[in-house]
């Protein structure tokens, strides 16, 4: 592992969470993600699935977690299975987790090697009722690849027609979206270290590098920090940062353009996701100087409207009509162009077309529905924003914030974010 240990305890609690929600007699398995192609022999590096890890803090592959709270047998309500490694794999891949290692790392008592699994797993499925099986449901996913678990729930449902078949994946993210301290404390080292990364750049920018550059010193410091990225960085000069998802990251940074920074750390597979946008030569011009307080302002007043029984879509409405009022402000929309708008089409957007922010986890679009009210425990990204395509500049600024009663927690707090903290902070490159 890259990271520190995590307490295992965080993954009983999980799977004890879990196996509340299910009906008696049910039975639950969770697949690990496959190893994906890439070309000739070529593999991608793994991707833990974010539901397995959760459950038991594993990221090897071909994993398969059982759980089976009402089993008669004790020896078969938490069951793990792991790929069994020989010598051969020891010296092409290296070391895989032995039965002892495994036990420590869940708090699994019952590791099993992957031979073991169609035998035990009839033998459960005999005495189960019901069997709850999982899939990617996030409703923004597209992916047509058929996974693991794809697989697995057509080979259970010809082996076994008459069980009652469930879906385990809305269970686990109505359990999810809600961050334990444990978790907020690991989301909090994901913050610390992007904010590191983030003062290293600052401190390097100017007239004339690249945004490639920038881009290896992100990774430098996540990777000295046993991180990674937790998603493609998107370094955009100028006016690439009018692009939402800009990620080529090939040009030059000018004198005079503004530098739109959307880069998170990934620790222990947890997300941070910060957006920062600085002047390339440190200083800000009277107009970038003056969106970038109107975005300031608005982020506070997101972070300020994450409230404990607010729905999302009244928290994106309520930015919506801060940021017209702001580009009322600034002289980008004029009074009778809110009054002559279409409803479905509103003014508004030519400047701001996106969320306010998302939930985050273990998965940067974290799970867990928007269309329920916000609760305590939840992490928020809050993530307002101009485009002006007109003029060539973009502003966006991005805090992960848990919402909590009576004051919200900004985990990324002491990262600069104030127009003259962001000239002070990049002024000691000199």
């Amino acid at each position: 592992m890259r990271h520190a240990p995590i307490d295992p305890a965080l993954f009983v609690q999980n799977r004890a969470r879990l196996s509340r929600l299910l009906l008696p007699g049910s039975l639950a398995v969770v697949n690990s993600n496959d190893i994906l192609p890439t070309n000739a022999d070529g593999t991608l590096r793994l991707i833990p699935n974010s539901d397995l890890f959760w459950l038991t803090g594993v990221n090897q592959e071909e994993t398969i977690l059982v759980l089976f709270p009402d089993a008669d047998d004790p020896k078969h309500r938490e069951m793990l299975f792991l790929r069994e490694t020989s010598d051969l794999i020891a010296v092409w891949e290296g070391h895989k987790l032995t039965r002892e290692e495994a036990r420590k790392r869940t708090g699994i008592q019952q590791i099993h090697w992957l031979s073991e699994f169609p035998g035990l797993f009839r033998r459960i499925m005999c005495e189960a009722e019901h069997a709850y099986l999982n899939t990617n449901e996030h409703k923004r996913s597209t992916s047509e690849v058929e996974t693991r678990d794809d697989r697995f729930i057509q080979k259970a449902r010809s082996q076994f027609p008459l069980h009652s078949y469930h879906r385990l994946a809305p269970l686990l993210h109505k359990l999810r979206v809600t961050k334990s301290p444990a978790e907020i404390a690991l989301l909090q080292k994901a913050c610390d270290l992007t904010g590191k990364g983030f003062a290293r750049v600052a401190r390097k920018v100017k007239p004339g590098i690249g945004e490639l550059e920038i881009e290896a010193e992100f990774i430098h410091e996540f990777t000295r920090g046993g991180g990674g990225f937790a998603y493609s960085p998107i370094i955009a000069s100028g006016a690439n940062a009018c692009v939402l998802h800009y990620i080529d990251n090939d040009q030059i940074c000018r004198n005079g353009d503004l530098l739109l920074l959307d880069v998170g750390a990934s620790y222990a597979s947890y997300n941070a996701d910060l957006t920062r946008t600085i002047p390339v030569n440190g200083r800000f011009t009277r107009r970038q100087r003056q969106v970038y307080n109107a975005v300031l302002r608005v982020l506070r007043t997101q972070i300020d409207g994450l409230i404990p029984g607010k729905k999302w879509a009244v928290w994106q409405k309520e930015c919506e009509q801060v940021i017209e009022k702001e580009c009322v402000d600034l002289g980008l929309l004029k009074p009778r162009d809110i009054r002559n708008q279409d409803p479905e089409r509103p003014a508004y957007r030519k400047y701001f077309m996106h969320g306010c922010g998302h939930p985050l986890g273990l998965d940067v679009h974290d799970v867990g529905s928007l269309a329920k009210p916000f609760e305590e425990g939840w992490v928020m990204t809050v993530e307002p924003a101009l485009y002006l395509r007109d003029e060539g500049l973009a502003v966006r600024l991005e805090n992960d914030v848990v919402i909590r009663r009576g004051g919200n927690l900004d985990l990324m707090a002491g990262i600069p974010i104030e127009a003259d903290a962001i000239e002070e902070l990049m002024a000691r490159r000199r």
